[in-house]
């Protein structure tokens, strides 16, 4: 466990006084001090050896910065570790801006500014609503609901020491519709919207009403994969990433797998995973966090 070094008094935008506390966190070859409110959560660390400041909350920046500077000052020069043959340090990423920050980003963020940029214009919506003919803008708006009802669902587990992320670009024009990161590991998470349909799942195959097989979990396998290169690339430790498929207004939902490695939910039962843990310390959680979070780590993803 870090041991607390100090506390630090930083004035809110509301006039009040936030604690700022002060711990330090030694492992994997890393030496830190960590900035957190008086909630545990982490708004900027500093590397002990280099200096180099994070700041993972802009609003606290100029106490971060100054609480992490003043500690620094105060802590005795470390020895630098000696590495190994052939030992490569894990690559960092450039510190955070707003503009990076994916925290902020909303459930459905991704799609809601593709409807907003490219949607049809009001004529050609109401042409549609009057003639009842189906555009592919109606799938987008459907996924968009589903995401933000799983969001909201997703965003609950917080409280349970659980960090969510929504929409995550990655290359190719597509995105993770959300993540959820904390002790019982990582879960990459897709929502499909099928409203008053029945889903069946099979090992390898999903049908919706009885419809031909949607290759839903042989994608969303695929896209923990890419989850686990992104993160494991930045963190010196496995990041274990699970897999979730989140079926939204469906009437029914009958899973039938198997051998399924893929987690599979209507959006009220993701409060399932809420009890899991011991995957990852309350330290790692946050360095995973704080790579997930930072746009520039998805970019080639």
């Amino acid at each position: 466990m870090p041991n607390l070094l100090r506390c630090f008094e930083s004035r809110s935008d509301e006039g009040g006084l936030v604690e700022l506390k002060v711990t330090r966190w030694k492992r994997y070859g890393h030496d830190r001090l960590y900035a957190n409110l008086p909630d545990g959560t982490a708004v900027g660390w500093v590397d002990v050896r280099t200096g180099d400041i994070t700041v993972l909350v802009a609003e606290y920046r100029d106490d971060v910065i100054a609480v992490l500077t003043h500690h620094l000052r105060d802590s005795p020069e470390p020895a630098l570790p000696q590495k190994g043959p052939g030992a490569e340090a894990r690559p960092m990423l450039p510190p955070l801006t707003p503009a990076d920050d994916l925290s902020t980003n909303r459930p459905g963020e991704s799609l809601r500014v593709l409807l907003t940029e490219s949607g049809p214009g009001l004529i050609e919506r109401v042409v549609s609503l009057l003639l009842r003919r189906p555009t592919e803008w109606d799938s987008w708006r459907k996924g968009l609901a589903g995401e933000r009802r799983v969001g909201a669902e997703l965003n609950r587990l917080a409280r349970r020491g659980w960090r969510v992320l929504h929409s995550i670009p990655l290359a190719n024009n597509v995105d993770v519709d959300h993540l959820l990161i904390g002790p019982g590991g990582v879960f990459s998470i897709n929502t499909k919207h099928h409203h008053n349909r029945a889903v069946w799942v099979g090992d390898d195959a999903v049908k919706v009403d009885h419809g031909k097989p949607a290759p839903y979990a042989r994608k969303s396998r695929a896209e923990a994969k890419r989850v686990v290169r992104v993160l494991e690339h930045y963190c010196d430790f496995p990041v274990p990433v699970e897999p979730v498929l989140v079926f939204v207004g469906v009437t029914d939902l009958k899973v039938v797998a198997t051998q399924l490695d893929v987690r599979v939910y209507q959006e009220r039962q993701v409060s399932a995973l809420a009890p899991l843990s011991g995957m990852l310390t309350t330290e790692q959680v946050e360095q995973v966090y704080s790579v997930a979070r930072h746009r520039q780590a998805w970019s080639k993803a």
